[in-house]
């Protein structure tokens, strides 16, 4: 029975572990491509330059 119990603990786990990092690669594939873009979409500052398009 203990056997079971923990075979069946590591699948949940190993489940869960598998479906956090496929929603973490999502995550960061946004952000890279928002982080792209904000080299696409700079606007220039007063003296023609281009500035940071992110606050800090």
């Amino acid at each position: 029975m203990v056997p079971l119990l923990l075979v069946l603990l590591l699948a949940l786990v190993l489940f869960g572990a598998g479906f956090a990092l496929k929603a973490l690669w999502w995550i960061a594939v946004i952000v890279l491509a928002v982080w792209l873009l904000g080299f696409v979409v700079r606007t220039a500052d007063g003296t023609g330059r281009k500035g940071r398009w992110y606050r800090w």
